[in-house]
């Protein structure tokens, strides 16, 4: 079985202003990189479908309100923001509404079982996205989304999302941080915007125990970043048991990134795709479902998402 890899045209129609390094130039460089390399031949392309209880689905983890105030709020002809760093254009609700429906089609094609995983090249991103509010680029909690789609569609019981984009996924966290049923792992730079995510942010109630953050200083690199994934990570996913693994796939870790200072590699992603593959082929059949966080150096993107997208394929 082969790896999907999920597009369409209106992630580029998200609009965020010349300057702003969530651009749709990160997509043009991911897709001419597997172009130019011929990995693109190895994927099974695939686009959103359309689901008519889109709505529904969101609001499995946003507040109802959220999303109908985002509606009222799209621009006629100019992009506002709806926090310092979170552009909104005439486009991009509708950019962000085809990002869930990517990320929910991946899912149904993996539970199919006419593909092994998949990986999602969707914009706007979601990882921080809160119940109530966009942040931090995001609009609506991509990853979030899948998970509860995952058990309330396809009645799996217990979903584990690893993050490792260089940002805590406080949106992510915050969504699932009293439930049991879904596990949250993240590495990440710490102390680092958006400053969430110390060792001691484990759950609480009934969730107490199922959030696991490991945060990174400043300069580390693949060494210590695999060690996390290899000694705390893995160990914690097989004690789960997890029956399906989301991946919050921000390539902004790597060493040539603008916006951070950890110091991973194209190979250290490859690696680290090729320990959670094995895993999922271990305890969940396989299924995986990764999907694009951050990750701003357009060349250094490019060439991880090829490396992570072979790891997946391989």
């Amino acid at each position: 079985m082969k790896t999907g890899f999920v597009s369409h045209p209106i992630y580029r129609q998200h609009d965020t202003g010349p300057a702003h390094p969530e651009s749709p130039e990160r997509l043009a460089a991911i897709e001419g990189h597997l172009v130019k390399s011929g990995l693109i031949s190895d994927l099974v392309e695939i686009k959103p479908a359309d689901d008519p209880d889109l709505a529904a689905w969101i609001d499995t983890v946003h507040h109802p309100r959220y999303y109908e105030t985002l509606k009222k709020m799209v621009p006629e002809d100019e992009t506002v923001y709806l926090d310092p760093d979170t552009p909104f254009s005439p486009l991009s609700l509708a950019a962000a509404e085809k990002a869930v429906g990517g990320v929910l089609t991946a899912a149904d094609r993996v539970m199919s079982g006419s593909i092994q995983n998949a990986f999602c090249a969707v914009r706007p991103p979601g990882h921080h996205a809160e119940a109530d509010r966009a942040m931090g680029f995001c609009l609506f909690n991509n990853v979030a989304i899948a998970a509860r789609y995952l058990q309330k569609k396809h009645h799996l019981e217990r979903i584990f999302i690893l993050d490792w984009d260089v940002h805590h996924g406080n949106g992510t966290q915050h969504l699932f941080y009293s439930d049991p049923t879904v596990f949250y792992f993240s590495t990440h730079q710490y102390p680092f915007y958006p400053g969430t995510g110390s060792e001691r942010e484990r759950g609480e109630g009934e969730g107490e125990g199922f959030t696991l953050n490991c945060p990174l200083s400043s300069g580390a690199g693949d060494s210590d970043i695999l060690h996390r994934i290899e000694t705390v990570m893995a160990p914690a996913l097989a004690a789960f048991k997890p029956d399906f693994i989301l991946i919050s796939a921000g390539f902004d870790a790597h060493q040539s990134d603008p916006l951070a200072s950890l110091q991973v590699t194209d190979e250290g992603f490859s690696e680290m795709t090729q320990i959670v593959r094995s895993l999922a082929e271990t305890h969940c059949g396989g299924r995986i479902v990764s999907c694009l966080e951050g990750g701003y150096h357009l060349a250094a993107l490019a060439r991880s998402v090829g490396r992570h997208l072979e790891a997946l394929s391989a």
